[in-house]
């Protein structure tokens, strides 16, 4: 008998469950409800510059949470997706002095994407006054964490008499040993390796290019 009570119980609860599945799934398509980003989701898109295209494609339906993951919690990815909605006037009023600080929080946790950044804002002067110097701090940063833009920018900034010697080794070390599948980007990266190569001394060249 009370094994028989149990089953009844479970069958009860299993259709009570399916019901409260189909009316939540019905609701969310009625209100169009979008889920969160993951942490991982929304460095991917970050890396694709696909970040604030899809915010918007959301209708900003996430603008809150948003800005409490970049407040609250202080995530770096959110931080960083925050800052440009405010930079840009995405979902929310524009507001560019706000927005780079909170680029600058993301990138002082150290997320590649804020770095490279702010790291190509300080060198073309977007949104910032142009700071070479500055540049090359964040650039440098994201380049020891892989980001083959950075170790572009980096390189080619070295190239054209910026920044240090002593910051050159390490450089044509990160880009050498970057992976590239656009043949277009690779042609680019070969060329400005085979101009940093020529600043250095042919030792150092081939140091750089041991495997990391």
């Amino acid at each position: 008998m009370r094994l028989s009570f149990c089953y009844k119980n479970l069958a009860k609860a299993s259709v009570l469950a399916s019901l409260l599945f189909s009316n939540n799934v019905l609701a969310q398509e009625v209100l169009g409800a979008v889920p969160l980003y993951t942490e991982s989701e929304l460095i991917a898109l970050i890396d694709k510059n696909a970040h604030l295209a899809r915010v918007k494609a959301d209708d900003c339906q996430l603008v809150q949470d948003i800005e409490a993951r970049a407040n609250k919690l202080a995530l770096p990815s959110y931080q960083f997706l925050y800052g440009d909605m405010l930079a840009y006037g995405v979902c929310v009023e524009r507001n560019v002095a706000l927005g780079v600080h909170y680029m600058r929080k993301s990138a002082e946790q150290g997320l590649a994407g804020a770095l490279e950044q702010l790291g190509r804002y300080y060198d073309i002067g977007k949104l910032v006054q142009e700071d070479k110097a500055q540049a090359i701090v964040y650039l440098r940063e994201a380049s020891a964490q892989g980001n083959l833009k950075a170790q572009l920018r980096l390189v080619n900034l070295f190239n054209r008499g910026y920044g240090s010697p002593r910051d050159f080794e390490n450089a044509y070390r990160w880009l050498f040993n970057s992976t590239v599948a656009d043949k277009n980007m690779h042609n680019k990266v070969k060329n400005a390796l085979t101009k940093l190569a020529q600043k250095m001394p042919n030792s150092v060249v081939e140091r750089a290019r041991l495997p990391m």
